[in-house]
Order: C-alpha cells, then sequence, then structure tokens
C-alpha cells in the first residue's frame, strides 16, 4: 500500500484491475455515505476530498503500469479506432471504478457545476495517460481525426444537393467554396453540447466535398438584442451552460482532438497514417471571416486556419482566466502568431486584441470595413482557387511539421486532458463565472 492508502501496481493488468477495482468501490461506498456536497459540513467536505484524492491517486498508479496495455484490449490490438468519448465509457467496463459510468456521469449530469463531486476528472486522467503514451496516443489522434459516421451519412445529400442543413450548423456549396455557417443565434453563436457534433459534421463534409477547393468558416446571424440581425464570429464555451453544468467534460476533448484538430490537419484515412511525414489526410484551406468578434473558442479556431479575413470593428480576445479554464490549444498555437509575451498577456490577463490593430494583424490577413465583407470573402477564395491549389495539401503539412507535429500536438493534449479535467472541477471555476459573467442570474 502506498502512504495514501492505494495498492501498489505489480504490473499483471488482470490482477492489478481487481485489487485496484476493489479499492476504488470502496471509496465510492464512503462517498455515498456523506450527504450530497451541497448538504455537507467542513468535516463531511474534507473527508470527501481526501477519498476523492486517494483514489484518484490510485488511478494514476494504475495508469501508469497499465495505459498502454490497457488501450490495446480496448482497440482489439490497435485494430479498431475508438472515439475518446466512446473509448473512456468502454475503460468504465473493462476496470470497474476507473473512470465513471454513464449512469454515474448522468446522476451528476443534472446538478449544478457547483454541486458536483467531478467523477468526470477520472476520464481526464485516464485519456491523458493514454496521450501520454506514443503509440496509444498517436492511434487515438488518429481516430478522432477520421470522418464521423454521421458525416459520411451525410455526405451524399450534401453532393446531390450543394446545401446541408444540420441546425446549429449549415453547409453551402458557392462555386468551388464550401461555406460552413455556425449557428447558434440566442447565445452569440457560442459553443456547447447543443453544436458540437453538427459543426465537426459540416466540417467533415466541407473537407471531403470533392467540388469545392477552399472552405469557409463564418458565424451566421444573432439574436442578441445588441448584436440583433448581424453576424458574428463565435462568442467561445456557452459560460451560462457551462455554471449549469450542461458541458460534459469529454466536450473539451471531443472539440480539440477532433473538430479544431481536423480544421488543422484535414480529415484522416484509416488506412493512412496522419502524421505529416505520411501525408495520410484529405484536407483543403480553410478561410475564417470574422464579423463582430471571436471570444475564447472563437479566437481559438482562428489559429488554425490559413486565412482569415476580419471586419475592422471586430475584435477577439482568450477570457480563460475569467473562466477558469484552459483554452484549448491556444497555449500551444497563439505565441507563434503573436509571441509569448502579448500570447501570455491574452491568455492570463485577458488582454483584447482589435482585429485592425498592429497586434490584430498578426493573427488576421486582411482587415476590410464591415460592409466589404462578403465581397473580401468572394475574391479571396476567387484568389485561392483561379491560381489552383493543387500544392495546398503538401504546403499545409510542410508548414505544420516544423511548427505543430502531430506528436507534439498529441503530447500537449496529453496535459491539456489532465489540467482541463482539473479546472472543469474547481470552486474558482464557479467563483470566476459569478465575479466575471454573473452566471447565476443567466437563464439557459
Amino acid at each position: 500500500m502506498t502512504d495514501a492508502g492505494a495498492p501498489l501496481a505489480t504490473g499483471d493488468l488482470a490482477a492489478d484491475t481487481g485489487t485496484f477495482a476493489q479499492f476504488w468501490r470502496g471509496a465510492t461506498d464512503r462517498l455515498a455515505r456523506l450527504p450530497p456536497k451541497p448538504q455537507r459540513n467542513a468535516a463531511e467536505a474534507q473527508a470527501a476530498e481526501m477519498l476523492l484524492a486517494s483514489a484518484r491517486e490510485a488511478r494514476r498508479l494504475f495508469l501508469a503500469a497499465h495505459a498502454p496495455a490497457l488501450y490495446r484490449t480496448l482497440t482489439r490490438d490497435l485494430a479498431a479506432f475508438v472515439r475518446v468519448e466512446a473509448l473512456a465509457y468502454d475503460a468504465a467496463g473493462l476496470v470497474p471504478g476507473l473512470v465513471p459510468t454513464r449512469a454515474e456521469v448522468a446522476r451528476e449530469a443534472a446538478l449544478p457545476q457547483r454541486d458536483k463531486d467531478g467523477c468526470e476528472v477520472d476520464q481526464g486522467l485516464f485519456v491523458a495517460a493514454v496521450l501520454a503514451d506514443p503509440t496509444s496516443g498517436a492511434h487515438l489522434c488518429h481516430a478522432m481525426l477520421l470522418p464521423t459516421d454521421a458525416a459520411l451519412a451525410r455526405t451524399p445529400e450534401f453532393a446531390a444537393t450543394g446545401t446541408l442543413d444540420l441546425g446549429t450548423a449549415h453547409v453551402e456549396r458557392r462555386g468551388k467554396a464550401a461555406h460552413v455557417t455556425m449557428r447558434n443565434p440566442r447565445f452569440l453563436n457560442a459553443e456547447d453540447e447543443t453544436t458540437l457534433d453538427a459543426l465537426e459534421i459540416a466540417v467533415d463534409v466541407a473537407t471531403l466535398d470533392p467540388a469545392s477547393e477552399i472552405a469557409v468558416l463564418r458565424g451566421g446571424r444573432v439574436e442578441h438584442a445588441k448584436w440583433r440581425g448581424r453576424r458574428v464570429f463565435n462568442a467561445g464555451i456557452n459560460l451560462t451552460h457551462l455554471y449549469r453544468g450542461m458541458i460534459p467534460f469529454l466536450w473539451y476533448l471531443t472539440r480539440d482532438l477532433g473538430l479544431v484538430n481536423k480544421l488543422f490537419r484535414g480529415v484522416a484515412r484509416r488506412d493512412a497514417d496522419p502524421d505529416e511525414v505520411a501525408g495520410g489526410t484529405i484536407e483543403k484551406p480553410w478561410l475564417a471571416a470574422v464579423d463582430g468578434f471571436a471570444i475564447g473558442g472563437g479566437c481559438q479556431l482562428l489559429l488554425v486556419m490559413d486565412r482569415v479575413i476580419a471586419a475592422s470593428d471586430a475584435y477577439m480576445t482568450l477570457p480563460a482566466r475569467k473562466e477558469g479554464i484552459i483554452p484549448g490549444a491556444a497555449n500551444l498555437r497563439l505565441a507563434r502568431f503573436t509571441g509569448d509575451r502579448i500570447a501570455r498577456q491574452a491568455i492570463l490577463s485577458g488582454r483584447r486584441l482589435d482585429c485592425d490593430s498592429p497586434e490584430g494583424r498578426l493573427i488576421c490577413d486582411e482587415v476590410v470595413a464591415p460592409a466589404d465583407m462578403d465581397r473580401a470573402v468572394e475574391r479571396a477564395c476567387a484568389d485561392f482557387t483561379d491560381s489552383g491549389i493543387v500544392s495546398a495539401a503538401g504546403n499545409r503539412r510542410a508548414l505544420r511539421v516544423g511548427v505543430e507535429s502531430l506528436d507534439l500536438f498529441r503530447r500537449y493534449m496529453a496535459v491539456y486532458a489532465r489540467e482541463q479535467a482539473y479546472c472543469h472541477f474547481s470552486p474558482a471555476l464557479i467563483a470566476n463565472l459569478e465575479r466575471h459573467w454573473n452566471a447565476a442570474s443567466r437563464k439557459v
């Protein structure tokens, strides 16, 4: 036993599974005997924290010894590609207590964020351990770059009609360009559990469309009183839903390992390594059109674009510190555009970057009057396609391998999975949302 009371790993996966599962079952039973989190007194709250910490130390020890072997078992010795949102629950069936079951997550999902014990933190520890192993992590990244089954099912419809309505996302082919529009009008095109799947399907369909040579990402018109009828790009994560406990932890990993990484690297094939050296992705240039603002996750999207056109009155922010979370892969990418000092100011101090400023133009390639945005987007698409884009995929891969290889991204995401899990359930997140967002008074 360790100082925390956790078993010691022996290196035998089957034997350790039984030993550790018994330990985790005991910790779960003792936690269940305590009152619900909002009703605990100081001593009970401390006891709950000690139980959770001890169980998580045991998970760290188990995963340090067995993560690669566990991943191989879950993927039939790397023969099966399993997306992260399924993998985390498959692991719950294979090693009881290592990660929460669907039923356990569902019970906490009904609670406000502040009232959760954070069983999903254990999903972050598990995925971090998988990504930390070069072979397992690369295979998981490959799985997340494959087109979703839902996208493959809708591809024939788009090929035939040139348009696809996915509710919170819309795809339309115009000439040689596939235009993807983000649509969450009530929440200023913020991203949440209602938008993620639709936007990833849209990105897959646009990327795979053989009749288009470039893709455009833009925000639709919104309903908010201040911006009603106007386009805005993206307001980042839906903070109201976050505060109310409606954003599951795996949302972050699905978004950045899947949706955002596909914008950056293209869509993978099952029979080809998506690593840049192998060159196994299907990709095309992506252009972003920024109206109004690109806040948080919206700004993160700009960092994976090949060209950014912005309205002169638009701005960008990464207010993650005020939210209490890590801004996706911006910590990995922003400094490449702005330099380290401005990146730290934006991420750690919430510095606003106006698009029509020297700092903003480090991210935005072209800044035009708001009324000229449509024409600027059309002109940029024509410039890309009229001269041919045979070399586009090759140039994208050559640019990536020097600054953010797939292996570097894998290592970053291993850190992100662990740290974001703790941030997502931190009391500081609730305090920040109430202080900076007035979250308690917002309506869902």
